[in-house]
């Protein structure tokens, strides 16, 4: 009930809980005190189908029993166990909790398997076979929702089978990317670039430095507006790992390719986001998750 700003619906549900009880609790006792008038055979006088009669019989006394029973175990259960609104019960459990013991238990049982790489160097994790069977595990679960269970990542998600590393290649920077995770942001630039025509110029001159299709009037048009984007960029469009920045120059496009693509981008920006696993994934798995991704770009070291 934590997401909610106030406490309306956390009184709610105990207040339901709470009446839903004691309704049962009315119903069973009125049922038992409440006779029905019935003819000399025990009947109620209800036919049916011209000789189906119903008996007024009281309730067996057993299922009497079980009625209460379940009544008192459900007291039972909300006073040790979460269940009425926010009040977590005398037990202190949870879901949280127990999922929490269950990996602190995992944690534990796995210490002494990731011990054993705590001394290496994450290039030579990376040549360890049963270490990548790790890693390769760790990227399934954490990593392949976005980049692919072959790492080739999607639009938006990132190749991690190239070389091409907004951040930097090298292991520790991958353990850094990892730990801390990344927010990327280009902020629009149409409005420092000048008009859409501007923009259109602009966007032809950046597929020119790839080699890549493009109008050459339009390119030539928009070399002196480029001046705006190679504050990141840098000159020539080559990229700035420091601040994340892409490389212009290469073919590979994240974002999408050609220039309705970087015409979008220029004018709309662009906020992405890798979520830091630091807390989700140990110290000692993220090292053998980052020696395994590095291995991916350095396949002949690699798993």
């Amino acid at each position: 009930m934590s997401d909610f700003v106030n406490n309306f619906w956390s009184n709610y549900v105990a207040a339901g809980t709470v009446l839903s009880i004691l309704g049962c609790m009315l119903l069973l006792w009125l049922t038992a005190r409440k006779r029905v008038p019935s003819d000399a055979d025990n009947t109620t006088g209800h036919v049916w189908d011209e000789d189906l009669r119903e008996s007024n019989n009281p309730l067996p006394m057993w299922w009497i029993g079980l009625f209460v029973l379940t009544i008192f175990f459900a007291v039972g259960y909300l006073v040790v166990f979460p269940g009425l609104g926010s009040f977590g019960g005398q037990a202190n459990w949870s879901t949280r909790s127990e999922y929490d013991e269950d990996v602190a238990k995992a944690t534990a049982a796995l210490a002494p398997v990731y011990a054993s790489y705590a001394g290496m160097q994450m290039e030579d994790i990376a040549r360890e076979p049963k270490a990548m069977a790790i890693g390769e595990r760790l990227f399934m679960n954490n990593c392949s929702q976005c980049h692919g269970s072959d790492a080739r990542g999607s639009k938006g998600f990132p190749n991690l089978t190239d070389k091409d590393w907004l951040h930097g290649g090298a292991p520790e920077k991958i353990a850094e990317t990892i730990t801390k995770g990344r927010i990327g942001v280009m902020p629009p630039m149409a409005a420092a670039v000048g008009t859409q025509d501007d923009v259109k110029n602009l966007a032809n001159y950046v597929l020119s430095l790839s080699g890549a299709p493009h109008d050459s009037v339009r390119a030539g048009l928009g070399k002196s507006k480029f001046t705006v984007c190679a504050a990141c960029h840098g000159i020539g469009g080559v990229g700035n790992q420091a601040v994340g920045a892409p490389n212009l120059s290469d073919k590979l496009w994240l974002h999408g390719y050609g220039e309705a693509a970087i015409v979008q981008i220029v004018n709309a920006g662009k906020h992405s986001e890798m979520p830091a696993q630091e807390g989700r994934l140990t110290e000692a798995q993220i090292k053998l998750l980052a020696s395994y991704v590095w291995g991916f770009s350095n396949p002949a070291t690699g798993p």
